[in-house]
């Protein structure tokens, strides 16, 4: 298995980085609903629809005070190992050892202050708002082996009236460990409230990224921009 190797002056770089990265991309990263802070480690679970996903976390754990990892199929990590950098750790699905090693290293990162794990428990990129949900029962194996509180986030890539695509991040309700069937209830309900979502409104900005032609024209005359 692969381990998180975050730190060191590469890692410092490489988050300076991918927040330019970001900032590039999009518009803004909006959340609606409280990120829990504070010491404690938490397992955060998430729908998987963009290849963005794991930069998106990324962003988030920064916002929220994270010590941020996440889970990752070993061949995609082998072939980008630059991300263990930013804590992403592997296993190889399908097969038992790999995923009890991955258990076991998974757990004791969930021992540290501020630990947030990672996962997509759906082990497969699918389109947004697709339900019923496909979660694996990784999640729950890893909620049960850690013990702390789990945290869904639902993520969507929309454009409203902006050039930029904005990036939406529905906060679930934090619960402890239980059936794979809790998890799945979950998410999929943060997932439908932002397929429902049509404005920003009830969103907060925690992330800013690039203009495009028409608010830098709108800074030109002096114009307020429109949120």
């Amino acid at each position: 298995m692969i381990r998180a190797a975050k730190g060191g002056l590469f890692g410092r770089v490489l988050d300076a980085y991918v927040g330019w990265k970001f900032r590039s991309a999009f518009r803004g990263l909006w959340v609606r609903g409280v990120l829990p802070g504070g010491e404690d480690a938490r397992l955060v679970y998430v729908n998987h629809s963009n290849w963005w996903d794991g930069f998106v976390l990324h962003q988030v754990g920064r916002v929220a005070g994270w010590d941020t990892y996440c889970v990752m199929e070993e061949q995609n990590l082998e072939r980008y190992r630059f991300l263990a950098r930013m804590g992403a750790f592997s296993i190889r699905r399908g097969e038992w050892a790999s995923s009890l090693e991955t258990l076991r290293y998974a757990g004791q990162l969930l021992s540290k202050p501020r630990a947030a794990v990672c996962i997509f428990p759906e082990g497969e990129l699918r389109p947004f708002g697709v339900l019923p949900l496909r979660l694996e029962r990784g999640v729950e194996l890893l909620a049960r082996v850690g013990k702390v509180e789990c945290l869904p986030l639902a993520i969507r890539y929309t454009f409203f009236e902006h050039e930029r695509p904005d990036v939406l991040v529905e906060v679930g309700t934090p619960h402890p460990a239980g059936a794979l069937a809790r998890f799945q209830s979950e998410l999929e309900s943060a997932v439908r409230r932002l397929t429902e979502v049509t404005s920003l409104e009830g969103f907060t900005r925690v992330v800013s990224g690039g203009r495009g032609v028409a608010e830098r024209w709108d800074a030109v005359r002096g114009r307020a921009p429109s949120a």
